[in-house]
């Protein structure tokens, strides 16, 4: 169906009194009307992400509403015991979040299957949690996790607690394109009173379940017993800075934090409530030095040695270190996890209870460096695709192998060390962090930046980037497809001076390089290594923003070195890439 016809069908079947349609008749550009109906919003292994707004490529009650009825009628082809163990569901604190949150639930309600809610919005690793602790067949979170205030999501997860594998995605999107958005979905209200009326009524009746501060504490307690030191063993007065980026974090990370005694950290009040339109950060991704400005303020009023910050949903987390020369730096997703591997690495060591079948997951695009630190400390690194439903999607292998797993990560700043909370978490990567640096401030008087800078002088002299190109609409789209078919049309075969002795295209799949048993499934990224030790890149499409990203890693006698060498090869690279109109 052309998108003209489609938005005619919509304009045709919205009520006159809908904001919506409101909305859809304003639309008077050409190119926009395409765009928000050239295509369904695609349901994939991150659920649905888009901007808000009317079209069947935008999040909207009628988008969301299709993707909970199909997801429902997944589920009721599990069976009746499936629908009594019900789906949990969850939000951030993003325009439409909460009410997209108890639609969904109503919606599986109507269906016949129980659903669970919280009270607000919680993070997403506490909803990950909570899908295994309530056995739930399912869960939902909807959020747009760092995305900016436009958008907003819909993340579907299974009985592991693992966001959807592609084969569950699949069989979803099967079910969620059998369903009609404006007939086939059951229990759907518009989002006004109504709602709030509906959904009181399915509470009172028993349909819907409230959590309450009890399974809070649950998964605060898991967290604070991923402990390696305490008590005296920590300066606690350490001075740190915490912004929750006007997102779910606050709550349990100060909460988290006070409890463990850390008596000098504070809060960016700015940024400390909810607020969907992110006024003072605008972008809010941690992984963006730029969401850090307000921090280094306080910062530097304050004397703080570590800044910290999660991104709305509270998965994501990064670092800014005070550095000898007073200034701060920010780190980006592989450094931080250098420290994280080192400081769990070191203090099991020394405290006797580093298992001898121990195993860590890193994704393809993250930095060798810390498979070389695990290897001394004769624990495996095993590697998956991108993705937390991926990098904790290998615990049940690790287990089957009786491995002991004990971190994962991401350079996209994620980080898993609790294999009960199966998603990326920043609230205990944080509680970790800061204990790491409380430690060895106690310890030896060292920084974090000196922790940093000590590990490069261990295992060796890594650079690491990762920048990437931002092309939205269709043209983007179109775009990043002709860069990955021209890539794999044209093969490098040298690039800044250095021969490529290695080709990995993951598209039909392929092996772990360190764990050939370890199969990886298919996806579109191209990994190249070249002449010289630990030096390669990768290419990658987002799969779940208008972007293409790539990462550039070497290792050389300095860490000056390493960073030449590293701008020499992105800089070629970009350069080839950015030729492909």
């Amino acid at each position: 169906m052309l998108y003209t016809e489609k938005a005619n069908e919509w304009k045709n079947s919205l009520e006159k009194t809908d904001p919506l349609y409101d909305e859809l008749v304003s639309v008077t550009d050409e190119a926009e009307l395409e765009d928000r109906f050239y295509k369904d919003l695609s349901f994939g292994t991150a659920g649905l992400r888009g901007k808000v707004g009317v079209g069947t490529n935008r999040m909207n009650r009628f988008t969301v509403g299709r993707a909970a009825q199909g997801i429902a009628d997944y589920i009721k082809k599990e069976g009746d015991e499936a629908c009594k163990r019900g789906v949990v569901i969850a939000h951030d604190p993003r325009h439409f979040s909460s009410e997209f949150s108890k639609m969904t639930a109503l919606i599986l309600a109507e269906n016949g299957i129980k659903a669970y809610t919280f009270p607000s919005l919680r993070p997403t690793p506490e909803l990950a949690f909570m899908i295994r602790r309530l056995k739930c067949i399912s869960g939902i979170n909807i959020t747009a996790s760092h995305n900016p205030r436009e958008y907003n999501g819909f993340k579907a997860y299974w009985e592991d607690g693992c966001q959807v594998s592609s084969s569950v995605a699949d069989g979803m999107t099967d079910c969620i394109n059998a369903v009609d958005y404006f007939t086939g979905i059951k229990g759907m209200t518009a989002l006004d009173d109504t709602l709030d009326k509906a959904y009181e009524k399915a509470v009172s009746e028993g349909f819907v379940t409230i959590l309450d501060e009890k399974y809070d504490r649950e998964y605060l307690d898991k967290i604070k017993g991923l402990a390696i030191h305490e008590g005296e063993e920590l300066d606690l007065s350490i001075p740190i800075i915490y912004t929750p980026l006007n997102g779910a974090g606050s709550i349990p990370f100060m909460t988290v934090m006070k409890e463990r005694g850390f008596s000098n950290i504070s809060i960016v009040e700015e940024q400390k409530d909810p607020d969907p339109d992110f006024t003072t950060v605008g972008y809010p991704n941690p992984e963006d030095p730029k969401a850090f400005k307000m921090s280094e303020e306080l910062g530097k009023k304050t004397g703080a040695q570590l800044l910290m910050a999660t991104d709305p949903d509270a998965d994501r987390f990064a670092i800014e270190l005070l550095m000898d020369n007073g200034e701060y730096l920010p780190l980006n997703g592989n450094q931080t996890g250098y420290i994280l591997v080192g400081y769990i690495l070191d203090g099991m060591k020394d405290a006797g209870t580093l298992p001898e079948n121990g195993a860590m997951v890193k994704s393809i695009v993250t930095s060798t460096m810390s498979s070389v630190m695990a290897e001394k400390y004769g624990v495996k690194m095993y590697e998956s695709l991108t993705g937390f439903k991926n990098i904790c999607g290998l615990i049940p292998y690790l287990e089957s192998r009786d491995e002991k797993y004990l971190f994962g990560y991401e350079e996209s700043v994620g980080y898993a060390a609790c294999e009960d909370i199966r998603d990326k978490d920043g609230i205990s990567a944080g509680m970790l962090v800061a204990e790491a640096a409380a430690y060895y401030k106690k310890k030896s008087g060292k920084s974090l930046y000196r922790v940093l800078m000590d590990l490069y002088e261990r295992f060796g002299f890594y650079a690491e980037d990762e920048p990437n190109l931002v092309l939205e609409g269709i043209e983007g789209s179109k775009r990043i497809a002709r860069m990955m078919e021209h890539l794999r049309n044209n093969p490098i075969t040298e690039i800044a001076g250095r021969k490529v002795e290695k080709v990995m295209d993951y598209n039909e799949g392929s092996e772990d390089i360190c764990h050939p048993e370890n199969k990886i499934p298919g996806t579109n990224a191209l990994r190249y290594f070249l002449e010289g030790e630990d030096t390669w890149f990768a290419i990658r499409p987002s799969g779940t923003e208008p972007k293409i990203k790539f990462y550039f890693y070497t290792k050389q006698g300095s860490r000056q070195e390493a960073l030449d060498a590293n701008a020499s090869i992105k800089k070629a690279v970009m350069d080839v890439i950015c030729s492909v109109e």
